[in-house]
């Protein structure tokens, strides 16, 4: 995921020659049933997480059995993925979010409140406030590459019982799907799992978690506006700004007890 470049350090007035270690960033296109469908831009690293986890969050494969094959080239950055159905409505219903969201059209909203997939999220997971800073503080320390490159966002996908995975990547939402893909290749039930981000919780964020079904979001960065609307339509639960001891509890808050509410 890193490879060393040369630079010249600079202070003040001097300047030495020297190295550092920065994060690779690669494209990689991904062929659906034969079809160039996408291109994503990622670290090089657990491609089969990446490309399960963005196809279960944009809503191409619900379920394992959807996902026959999925064959990588890395040295090309090519990935083959075949699923058990025909996807032409699918690519249109894609491409229509894609425009929308990326190009500012102003229509990724009808387009995700619109969206019939899109439906609340139904968990009982009640945590409390010591364990959501225990498992942030966990997150944080399996950053490796973030420490070393400064590069990085990194995700887990946690349960009130530790963190289950985490991954990291030149892109917030990349690294979302690949811990996400990872449960979903592995028969991961989502309904009692949390995700736990370093990076902004946008509208599209919330739309991973609904997909999958995480009940609980929590990242140490902020949440847009957009995003709690959605949270709140979809009855997800949105944590922000967590630091030491301090976090905000945006929407659903009843997922959070604190222990003597709770005896």
């Amino acid at each position: 995921m890193t490879r060393v470049v040369p630079l010249k350090r600079v202070a003040g007035d001097t300047a030495v020659d020297g190295s550092d270690r920065v994060v690779r960033e690669v494209p990689l296109t991904v062929f659906l049933n034969d079809q160039e469908f996408v291109t994503l831009v990622c670290s090089p690293a657990h491609i089969e997480e990446l490309v399960a986890g963005f196809l279960l969050v944009e809503g191409i494969v619900g379920e394992r059995a959807d996902l026959t094959d999925i064959s990588i080239k890395p040295e090309e950055g090519l990935v083959w993925v075949t699923i058990g159905r025909d996807i032409g409505r699918t690519e249109e219903l894609f491409l229509k979010r894609c425009l929308a969201s990326c190009c500012g059209r102003g229509r990724s909203t009808v387009y995700f409140m619109n969206d019939a997939s899109l439906r609340p999220v139904d968990s009982g997971l009640v945590v409390t406030p010591d364990l959501i800073r225990r498992l942030d503080r966990q997150r944080e320390e399996r950053a490796g590459v973030f420490r070393e490159t400064g590069g990085t966002h990194g995700a887990a996908l946690c349960s009130v019982d530790g963190l289950v995975y985490f991954y990291e990547d030149i892109g917030r939402h990349n690294a979302v799907d690949k811990v996400l893909g990872r449960a979903f290749l592995d028969g991961v039930t989502f309904e009692d799992k949390m995700i736990f981000l370093s990076g902004r919780i946008s509208s599209e964020m919330v739309v991973k978690a609904a997909r999958a079904r995480v009940p609980l979001i929590v990242s140490r960065a902020a949440a847009t506006d957009f995003a709690l609307q959605m949270a709140g339509n979809l009855n997800i639960t949105v944590v922000g700004f967590i630091r030491g001891d301090r976090f905000n509890i945006y929407t659903e808050p009843q997922r959070v007890a604190w222990a003597q509410e709770r005896m």
